[in-house]
């Protein structure tokens, strides 16, 4: 009787399921599989707060099949994810599935590697309760806030608003930004800077600083002047020659908020693609028989510890020592010290394997795999290596009472620079090391030019992803694994919109956060926000109960919920109107911008009398119809005999007569998906039904009556060798052949989200 492994990713089962041999099922429930009902608070307040739980709807299948195999199972192994929430999933299937709390069937893997997964199956625990209530505890206090704050909202700004604990304060984050921006006053400054040169050939350039008493701020033209007149006509003297070493420590590996800022900032990807690529690494790969087959490539990536077991260190170690020398690794292994609210469940994230070399698995990963991979390895072999050692040097140089300086570096040793740009604010600054002439205190110099120049301050930047979640961690908002999911829910609720990199309130947004900051001021204060995640997490350590939390909160709650529903009954908010600079088509108003089932779109303000609207690209540009040039399909129109012509629409391109709006003619323009149809082999294409929905066909359908929902796909049956299909709704791959029962799961979709990132 075979051994049942449940686990949360079909990726990561078909991983684990090489290493534990024919004893073992390995299935995935893919996430929760009960939650909340979405129609109700599901909440019994009077009840202690107890939760209502229902069986996800789509999961049913799952929940059946997981129960059958469970009848026929030895033993059950519940090998959700490592966190509180993985925690969490695993009480949900016990529950389910009938399995006592107090039964060792608990297994965690911090990393998908052989060793470590025999390791961990041979250890199960009983499921962690004060875990699973912290978990709890967060899902019910996420409920009343998002519930209740949502029918709030609906009532004093508009229907479809939403709110939530964390998605609240992360939108009023913006929003203040967005007012120090406004509020923002530039001020005038000025510099002066002067090229000296020695009794070489060699000049230098130089800035002012200040007097002998301290710096001094150039605020106007006459400041500047003063110093420019004053030094036209004196003499430049060098007081002081600083010359020292100085030490550069690395940074310590990845915690999930700095690996999302630094791949936000190195490799230009959003916080949600991050996450569902590191997910990936972590599930496992098959990096082929050279590099030992399926298995993880990270450590687990939701964490906020800087920890490293000793063992992956001394790995570290003796890699470095081999690849650049005994000098380039420290005498004793590097630790890193945590931050105080760091939960230290798991190590930081590091490469399962140092000797794993990125260029190594580089065909096995797509781009964006390999590209974090690189970065995630890079930084931890980084932070075990020696330190780099940079020989710096500074001058300061005196003319009329006023002081000149200037400084730089070189490398005297790269240690860690060897392998990881830091891309350091300080050494990418000018550096004049190598321009610095060999001077010596009282030596006179000489100008070969001054001059003075104005400049403004400017504002405070908007946010960038990689700034706001640096924001989150220092002020205790959210967890690791919310951060990507409070960013991608504000910008879904159309509170903010990205503009470039940046984020920005959208009028909506400010008007929510003005509203919230009236009524529920608790809810979007940072402190308060900071201090229920300790109190969550308190729960965990056994120092705090579920109900204790949720009472505290939810009696001041309950009474701001009155006065805002009391207000709401006086007056309503008008929701803002975003104007746009498109001017409709039919009745030449200014069109406003509108959210609808696919997206943002602009609309006439006349609207019923005037119907037009225009889709936005994927760059919120307006596509507006135009008579000018558009290219030609090739063919001609079957009404009209004029030119058919290339458009862009909501779907994407299609066919047009030229003659539009005269004939209204039009042909949808198929895509290749790069497979030959089973029964012609002509070209299948993709093609949208008239419900948009996607669909496949042979291209020369009718004449040929092969069609499908599902995708088809260039991989034949193994079993039987006919075309395989990908089934989205099942995320399932499907043999063609009736008679065929070869299936199997697919990669999962994006990250969906997980824990606290507010209703």
């Amino acid at each position: 009787m075979a051994n049942l492994v449940i686990m949360e990713s079909p990726a990561k089962a078909n991983t684990v399921k090489n290493y534990l041999g024919p004893n073992y099922k390995v299935i995935a429930c893919k996430g929760h599989i009960r939650d909340l009902p979405k129609s109700s608070l599901g909440i019994d307040i009077e009840n202690h707060f107890a939760p209502h739980y229902i069986n996800i709807r789509g999961k049913g299948d799952i929940i059946k099949e997981l129960k059958k195999e469970a009848k026929s199972a030895g033993k059950i192994f519940l090998a959700t994810d490592p966190d509180r929430e993985g925690e969490a999933i695993a009480w949900h299937l016990a529950t389910t599935l009938g399995i006592s709390e107090d039964r060792p069937c608990r297994v965690t893997f911090n990393e998908i590697t052989k060793d470590v997964v025999k390791d961990a199956m041979k250890n199960p625990r009983a499921i962690d309760r004060d875990l699973v209530n912290s978990q709890q505890a967060r899902r019910i206090l996420d409920r009343l806030v998002g519930f209740n704050l949502s029918q709030v909202l609906w009532k004093n700004i508009k229907g479809g608003l939403s709110g939530g604990r964390v998605q609240s304060v992360a939108t009023r984050v913006i929003a203040d930004r967005e007012e120090e921006i406004r509020a923002f006053v530039p001020q005038e400054y000025w510099t002066v800077d002067a090229v000296l040169s020695g009794e070489g050939a060699k000049s230098i350039q130089v800035h002012f600083v200040g007097d002998k008493k301290g710096k001094i701020r150039l605020s106007n033209e006459e400041e500047a002047g003063k110093v420019t007149d004053a030094c036209a006509g004196g003499e430049y003297r060098v007081v002081s020659v600083r010359r020292s070493e100085k030490q550069k420590i690395p940074a310590p590996p990845f915690t999930t908020s700095t690996m999302l800022q630094e791949a936000s900032k190195k490799l230009g990807f959003q916080a949600q693609k991050i996450m569902k690529v590191a997910q990936e690494l972590y599930d496992g790969l098959n990096l082929g028989p050279e590099n030992g087959g399926v298995q993880g490539l990270i450590t687990y990536m939701r964490t906020d510890s800087q920890r490293v077991s000793p063992i992956a260190s001394e790995s570290a170690r003796a890699f470095i020592a081999e690849q650049y020398g005994d000098n380039y690794i420290p005498d004793q292994s590097r630790t890193y010290k945590s931050s105080a609210q760091a939960q230290d469940a798991h190590e930081a994230i590091r490469p399962s394997s140092v000797r794993l070399l990125p260029k190594n698995v580089r065909k096995y990963l797509t781009s964006d795999q390999f590209r974090l991979y690189k970065l995630i390895w890079e930084r931890f072999i980084a932070s075990q290596m020696q330190s780099a050692v940079l020989d710096t040097a500074s001058v300061d140089i005196e003319n009329s009472g006023y002081l000149f300086r200037t400084s730089g570096y070189v490398v005297k040793f790269p240690g860690f620079l060897a392998i990881y740009d830091t891309g350091d604010e300080e050494l990418a600054e000018e550096n004049n090391f190598d321009k610095l002439p060999e001077v010596r205190e009282g030596e006179r110099l000489f100008a070969d030019s001054i001059e003075k120049q104005q400049h403004f301050t400017e504002p405070p930047p908007r946010y960038t992803e990689a700034a706001l979640i640096d924001f989150f961690k220092e002020n205790g908002i959210g967890r690791p694994s919310t951060y990507a999911p409070i960013i991608s829910i504000i910008i879904a609720r159309n509170y903010v919109r990205r503009e470039g990199k940046s984020l920005a309130a959208t009028e909506l947004g400010e008007l929510t956060t003005h509203f919230m900051r009236e009524y529920f001021p608790e809810i979007v204060d940072y402190e308060f926000t900071a201090d229920m995640e300790k109190d969550l997490d308190s729960i965990a350590g056994k120092e705090n109960t579920v109900e204790g939390v949720l009472e505290g909160f939810y009696q001041r709650f309950e009474k701001e919920l009155a006065v805002a529903a009391k207000a709401g009954a006086q007056t309503k908010v008008a929701p803002p109107v975003e104007k746009s600079d498109v001017t409709c088509p039919k009745c030449g108003a200014t069109m406003v911008y509108k959210n609808g089932r696919y997206g943002r779109f602009l609309a006439c303000p006349n609207y019923p009398s005037c119907r037009s609207t225009l889709a936005l690209d994927k760059d919120g540009k307006p596509l507006v119809p135009v008579a000018a040039e558009l290219p030609l399909a090739g063919f001609k129109c079957e009404v009209c005999g004029a030119d058919m012509v290339i458009r862009n629409g909501k779907f994407g391109e299609f066919y047009a007569c030229k003659n539009y709006p005269e004939c209204s003619n039009t042909k949808q323009k198929t895509v290749e998906i790069g497979v030959p149809c089973p029964i012609c082999g002509a070209p299948i294409v993709e093609k949208r039904g008239r419900g948009k929905n996607v669909f496949y066909s042979c291209e020369r359908y009718p004449d040929c009556s092969f069609s499908s929902w599902d995708k088809p796909l260039a991989e034949k049956c193994p079993d039987c060798g006919e075309m395989l299909f990908y089934r989205k709704s099942r995320m399932s791959i499907l043999c063609r052949n009736p008679e065929c029962s070869y299936r199997r799961d697919a990669e999962p979709e994006a990250d969906a989200g997980r824990e606290g990132a507010g209703e």
